[in-house]
């Protein structure tokens, strides 16, 4: 059925199309003669007028003008219903036959068939559900026309998944919210959840993969060929958080991990999640998922208990509201259409399990079924009814004005008048006629929701008035340094008012914006009361200003530490405990976002789990976009580093835990970055042809701190690569190379991982003088030519380092093979006095180049009877008993290595627990100074008191 526009435009919208219209015939002169000859004049001036009126249509008829001419040429653009997309897109798919390809038919399929979708709602005035349905019919086969592509291209690639039975296995697409209610508006994102029947392997293929690799690859393939931006734009935005565990959940699971998790550990959030949760398509398993997962999403008995659940989610997605400054928004607002879904699935939830009528998807459905079943009445329903028809309209018209995915009235006067053209000037003739027909639409609606469901409990208590008159005050220095004394008399009143009024100043001369200035008035007296609260001084305000300035004109995170009070408090007592830690946050301000949730904050994962968590993290970034993995790998690292700092300074966490953390996120890093940089070798050169299917063939050593489990906050990473291949061995690869050509390509990439400068800073620095023959060897080498360089050609100081040396990453082989070798380099026989020497002289070199002791004060590392001593006899002691007692090789931090010479009656108790007791102290001491970014230093009494028991030991075993 077609339909003709009925309109004339408005006179300003009449200068606009004359614009547009010129610049499109200047950029395109030939093609738009050309248009002049063969449209009719109707055609020729819907078109000018759809340039006119969307930004989106101008733009996408510049990038791909005769898609869209031909719409107009060929009549299609005037069509109401929804075309056959499916047929339309398998003969254009049919004959793809690479990704780029696949990405490029999609985008502009899209393009193509959106503009289409703009002009019906903005010029021929469709309906709503019409335009709905459109919509989400046009999303569900390009979903699937891709899916079907790739399923049959990664087939071919790794072979079929199968079950135990042999039966072939699909990938299903859940689509969620307005996708799996078939009310998708014009710009949505689509929520996806990936779900599979059974484990099993694929067969056929060049190698077997277990299913949920396979699926996994193939996901993540699909998110690229919709999500990835290229030169011909995105499909759309895919949003994968609504799956089971969130980011940090697998990509895909199968039928009875999806059952498992909503069973035993589904949210009250997840319930209304799923109750829109529609597998896209048609197949033999779509009824058997459905069925396992509705019982819980609807209970068989009336369950009231989700209108509390719904009131706290009404309360987040207000301050939402409140952090991100969304002001006229639609949706979010108060009486918006997020308040009417939430008044129509908070009664599904109570009664869909008794009334399965209810168990619907589509809200307008719904509305009537709800009266019927008595739930509310007729009155209640006319009134949500013509709210959401009309914010739902008014919302695609905002989103085809310039295919942006917002919900907020537009400040802009061209699109407001473009608002007023679709919804009519006869009923709308101002835009404060509109907004006015808004207010009290959404007015009703809020009523609504308060009469049916409740309204949410204030965020905050009252501020501080003391605060706020001085924040807000324009005194002279002397009154204002006279309040602060009044008011916190232990306070240094000059320095704070001068801290105050500087940070004033500065806020003055940046673009911050009229809201953003009133959230930071709002913010700041809470601010000044939370460090009075505290007890803390004016190094603690100064250091919380530092965060404030780097991010005040982003006002998402002002209103993030007003509206969210407990992440403001968190913050202020970290920035009192630590000046590196403030000074990380005010870097990096995107870790902010960690403070939400301060019980998070507090309980770091387990030390086994930093694998998985980044694993899982990184199954979002598409395999081929270093870039988005390098920053992925970065801001892992930044967050975790703050969970553990905070545990640290809350006190929950001692030192030696710290390290352990702070080592394995190294190690999960370390993992993670040779599993990229290996893929990228593997992808470029193939793989050393004699290496086992699942090995690389290649190790990293962790030296000094890493290998010796005790990482601080600002370590480098101390690292020498070996591998273990035959040095005559080449890749199977395309562009063949050497097998120590191939490792040296791996061991540079990965230094690049690391090292690059990125917005998210660098990874770690990398220290690689420790490998053979120092900076003038190469930078990997083969696990055999490093035994024999630490056999026999090995300096005495090297033989040191190994003993705080371990393998971080590579198989059990390679590692096994290390470990060989470092037992036998440190049990080999020496002559004790030549290595009392060695030592002492080694020892001596260092303190005359690193001891920063002054007369008043000691440096906790390198003075007498300091860390490093402590660290030296520990390496003396196993170079010099490692013959007798093989053993001694088996550790490589201090703790158990001093533990081990006590078992074997090398030392005695006392000794240990001496030396353990001051290393210990030493550590946090100097742990403490780096939180604070400070010398590492103790007066000389403090330093003395935990030195001399180190010194005596030492002496005792080294210098007589």
């Amino acid at each position: 059925m077609n339909r003709q526009v009925s309109k004339a435009l408005l006179p300003e919208l009449m200068t606009q199309k004359d614009k547009c219209w010129q610049q499109f015939c200047e950029q395109y002169p030939n093609l738009s003669q050309d248009f002049i000859r063969d449209a009719s004049t109707v055609q020729l001036s819907d078109f000018q007028s759809a340039l006119a009126m969307s930004d989106f249509i101008y733009r996408s008829a510049l990038q791909a003008p005769e898609i869209v001419i031909n719409l107009f040429l060929s009549g299609t653009i005037y069509d109401v219903e929804a075309l056959d997309y499916k047929s339309l897109l398998a003969s254009q798919t049919s004959n793809c036959d690479t990704e780029e390809s696949l990405h490029r038919i999609l985008r502009l399929f899209r393009l193509q068939h959106m503009v289409a979708l703009a002009f019906a709602d903005l010029l021929l005035d469709i309906p709503l559900q019409t335009s709905l349905q459109r919509l989400s019919s046009l999303a569900d086969e390009l979903i699937l026309a891709a899916l079907d592509w790739l399923s049959k291209f990664c087939y071919q690639k790794w072979g079929k998944p199968t079950n135990n039975l042999g039966k072939v296995q699909p990938l299903l697409v859940y689509g969620m919210g307005k996708l799996g209610g078939k009310e998708l508006n014009f710009s949505s994102d689509i929520d996806l959840i990936f779900v599979y029947p059974d484990a099993g392997e694929t067969q056929g293929g060049r190698r077997t993969l277990d299913n949920h690799t396979f699926f996994t690859r193939l996901a993540q393939k699909l998110i690229s060929a919709l999500h990835q931006k290229t030169e011909d734009g995105f499909v759309y935005r895919v949003d994968m958080r609504l799956r089971p565990f969130g980011d940090s959940g697998p990509l895909v699971l199968s039928f009875n991990a999806m059952e498992d998790y909503y069973q035993e550990q589904g949210r009250d959030w997840e319930r209304y999640a799923m109750l829109k949760a529609r597998l896209i398509g048609e197949g033999e398993y779509h009824k058997v998922l459905s069925s396992m997962l509705r019982p819980f999403v609807f209970r068989r008995y009336i369950d009231f208990s989700v209108i509390d659940s719904l009131r706290r989610m009404k309360m987040m997605i207000s301050q939402e509201v409140r952090r991100k400054g969304l002001v006229n928004n639609i949706k979010l607002g108060a009486g918006g259409i997020r308040e009417i879904e939430f008044i129509v699935q908070v009664f599904q939830l109570i009664r869909g399990g008794r009334e399965k009528p209810l168990q619907e998807r589509n809200l307008l459905t719904v509305l009537p079924l709800l009266v019927e079943h008595q739930t509310i009445d007729e009155t209640t329903k006319n009134v949500l009814v013509n709210a959401y028809c009309f914010l739902r309209r008014l919302e695609n018209i905002i989103q085809a004005l310039d295919d942006q995915q917002t919900q907020t009235l537009p400040e802009k006067p061209l699109d407001q008048i473009r608002i007023l053209q679709v919804l009519g000037c006869d009923q709308y003739s101002s835009w404060q006629a509109l907004l006015s027909h808004l207010d009290d639409l959404m007015t009703s609606v809020h009523q609504e929701f308060i009469l049916l469901i409740g309204e949410e409990t204030p965020h905050h208590e009252s501020e501080d008035i003391s605060w706020a008159a001085l924040w807000d005050s324009n005194w002279e220095q002397a009154d204002g340094e006279e309040w602060i004394a009044t008011e916190k008399p232990s306070w240094d009143a000059s320095t704070i008012w001068q801290l105050l009024n500087n940070f004033k100043q500065e806020v003055s001369k940046k673009s911050v914006g009229a809201r953003g200035r009133q959230v930071l008035d709002k913010l700041m007296p809470l601010v000044i009361n939370h460090i009075a609260k505290l007890n803390a001084d004016h190094i603690c305000l100064e250091r919380v200003l530092w965060i404030l300035s780097k991010v005040v004109t982003r006002t998402a995170y002002i209103e993030l530490l007003y509206e969210n009070e407990g992440a403001l408090k968190h913050l202020v007592k970290l920035c009192n405990a630590s000046r590196w830690l403030a000074e990380h946050i005010a870097k990096y301000p995107i870790i902010l976002d960690e403070l939400i949730d301060p019980q998070l904050l507090n309980n770091p994962p387990a030390l086994d789990a930093y694998k998985n968590e980044l694993r899982q993290q990184l199954l979002r970034v598409p395999e081929d976009d270093l870039e988005a993995q390098m920053e992925s790998l970065r801001q892992f690292k930044q967050a975790q580093q703050l969970r553990i700092a905070a545990a640290d300074i809350v006190g929950v966490m001692p030192i030696a835990k710290v390290s352990d953390h702070l080592t394995a996120l190294a190690e999960a890093i370390t993992n993670e970055v040779v599993a990229i940089a290996w893929m990228q070798m593997v992808e470029r050169y193939g793989r050393p042809k004699s290496l086992a299917p699942d090995d690389t063939g290649f190790a990293v050593i962790g030296y000094g701190k890493l290998g010796g489990i005790e990482l601080s906050y600002s370590s480098d990473l101390d690292l020498v690569f070996v591998h273990q291949c035959d040095l005559n061995d080449v890749t199977d690869g395309v562009k063949e190379v050497s097998a120590s050509q191939f490792y040296l390509k791996l061991a540079q990439r990965i230094m690049h991982i690391f090292n690059i400068n990125m917005t998210s800073g660098i990874l770690y620095e990398l220290d690689m003088r420790l490998r053979p023959s120092g900076n003038s060897g190469v930078l990997v080498v083969s696990l055999d030519t490093f035994g024999q360089y630490q056999l026999n050609e090995a300096w005495t100081w090297e033989h040191q380092a190994l003993v705080r040396a371990r393998a971080i990453y590579g198989s059990a082989g390679i590692k096994g093979a290390f470990e060989t070798i470092r037992q036998q380099v440190l049990s080999l026989p020496r002559n004790v006095s030549k290595l009392k020497n060695d030592v002492v002289e080694m020892r001596q070199k260092m303190r005359d180049h690193l001891d920063k002791s002054t007369e008043q004060s000691c440096d906790i590392k390198q003075g007498n009877g300091g860390m490093v001593d402590v660290e030296f006899l520990a390496q003396f002691m196993v170079l010099a008993h490692c013959h007798q007692y093989p053993q001694l090789s088996v550790y490589s931090d201090n703790r158990r290595i001093f533990s081990q010479l006590t078992t074997l009656n090398v030392i005695s108790k006392q000794e240990r627990d001496q030396l353990i007791e001051s290393y210990s102290q030493l550590r946090d001491l100097a742990h403490k100074a780096s939180l604070q970014n400070q010398d590492n230093s103790l007066p000389l009494e403090q330093f003395d008191q935990l030195a001399q028991p180190v010194v005596s030991v030492v002496k005792k075993y080294m210098f007589d």
